[in-house]
């Protein structure tokens, strides 16, 4: 391996640690490096400010003076609420910048690399590119498609059925992969579910993992005529953690009203022709707000009306070791499995999680 990848992966590293706590802004990390000995880093912090590459600067200090620069995404040239990064680093005397991917954002878009270049920095770009364009997912999607990246998750029996009876809740995966879902959850901006499975699994949608409880993000459900009930764990946590409803405008005020009385926010969106939330509106409501990764626990219903409006960036299916053994509701319906049979999402990855296997498909286009 060479040392730029070396760098850049300690730079990703640093990056990831961050992903779901600075939306609107991407989670990027900075590693500068002199003589071969890392002088400084730096990862954006928590609600999108101060950004990487300043702090990175700022623990190298003089060290930084005909540095390398390592940056996971094209430092920022235009004035925002913080000068641009570019300035930062001219001043700081770095010589030489080393880039995973060019910045979509219109704003910069290949004019942070033209700057420091034409300043006399050396600028070299796409050092593990295809790892950062995955850690930048989210940002990137929001620019480009206008709303977040979206992570499916899915768990089925071995004989490919995600529930039982008719809003039976159903144990499919062990502690292992249950763990790994939580991590998901961390380094999500929010986590989404239908109304289905808010109702019939009355889930907490919380990060319960040693020392990262704080971490659990943001909790959307999408319910077209509000029949989330106050009881419910997800109303009930709704002071403690940020929740989100998301209705059509035809919904009923008073729920509107009860919800909100207890904390819980309501977002109007369209209707799509069957009276439903109309899941591209929503999304891009949700991308207004900011928000860049969601991790979408919603269900087999949710997940194939999400591929059949093409929204799915993402998706991981958990397969456990047991059957049931009986007819059940199938975990993947017929256009999500269109889009797993005819390529249009492709697995990258396969995993095992104690007994439980675990494949991650990626959209290919």
């Amino acid at each position: 391996m060479s040392d730029d990848a070396r760098f850049m992966r300690l730079a990703l590293a640093l990056g990831s640690r961050n992903l779901g706590r600075t939306w609107p802004n991407p989670s990027v990390g900075a590693v500068v490096v002199a003589e071969g000995r890392i002088v400084g880093q730096g990862v954006t912090e928590v609600g999108g400010r101060p950004h990487a590459e300043p702090q990175a600067l700022a623990m190298a200090g003089e060290a930084a003076r005909g540095a390398t620069l390592y940056v996971t995404l094209e430092p920022c040239s235009h004035y925002g609420r913080t000068p641009p990064c570019t300035e930062a680093i001219q001043a700081a005397g770095i010589a030489r910048v080393v880039t995973a991917l060019e910045d979509p954002d219109p704003r910069v878009a290949g004019r942070g690399h033209a700057l420091l270049r034409e300043s006399g920095i050396a600028v070299e770009t796409g050092i593990l590119r295809a790892i950062a364009a995955r850690d930048h997912l989210g940002h990137v999607t929001r620019i480009t498609k206008g709303r977040p990246s979206l992570h499916l998750k899915l768990a089925r029996t071995l004989d490919g059925f995600a529930a039982g009876a008719p809003d039976q809740r159903l144990r499919i995966t062990g502690p292992i992969a249950d763990g790994a879902v939580h991590l998901w959850r961390a380094h999500a901006d929010a986590i989404l579910v239908g109304i289905g499975t808010a109702r019939a699994d009355d889930p907490s949608l919380t990060v319960r993992l040693p020392g990262l409880s704080g971490r659990s993000p943001l909790r959307i459900v999408l319910d077209s005529t509000l029949r989330l009930q106050p009881f419910t764990h997800l109303v009930r946590g709704a002071c403690d953690i940020p929740t989100l409803v998301v209705t059509t405008r035809n919904a009923p005020v008073h729920a509107k009203r009860m919800l909100a009385s207890f904390g819980v926010e309501v977002l109007s969106v369209a209707a799509d022709a069957t009276g439903r939330i109309d899941l591209p509106a929503a999304l891009g409501a949700l991308s207004e707000r900011g928000l860049t990764r969601i991790c979408c626990e919603g269900g087999p219903r949710l997940a194939d009306a999400l591929a059949q409006a093409d929204l799915v960036d993402l998706c991981t299916l958990i397969t456990g070791p047991a059957a049931l053994g009986a007819g059940g509701l199938p975990a993947i319906g017929p256009h999500l499995n269109a889009s797993l049979s005819k390529g249009h999402l492709k697995a990258i990855e396969t995993r095992a999680y104690g007994p439980d296997r675990a494949v991650t498909y990626e959209r290919s286009a």
